[in-house]
């Protein structure tokens, strides 16, 4: 399956809490690639300044479905915002 879609969830997280940020990837991560429609990849990208997921998927609709699914919402969303600084920007690009 090849990627067609990708979903970049950027978070500004304070770096004391990268750690459990980075639990929450590692717990989901494997479940959304089994579990949710169309998902291709998931990767952890660190920087000095936030922290992004970016998602594969094979289409827009999936990525878009992605986003309103229980996983995402009480599992994913309920994990991270405590360690949010800023609300996450949240982008869905298709490939060329």
């Amino acid at each position: 399956m090849s990627t067609k879609a990708y979903l970049e969830i950027t978070m500004v997280i304070d770096e004391a809490n990268r750690p459990a940020a980075a639990k929450v990837y590692t717990d989901y991560r494997q479940p959304f690639l089994t579990q949710i429609k169309g998902a291709v990849s998931k990767e952890l990208l660190i920087r000095a300044e936030d922290v992004q997921v970016l998602h594969g998927f094979d289409s827009v609709e999936n990525a878009e479905a992605y986003l309103k699914t229980e996983m995402f919402n009480n599992d994913v969303v309920v994990g991270l915002k405590p360690l949010w600084s800023t609300a996450p920007e949240v982008k869905i690009y298709s490939v060329a």
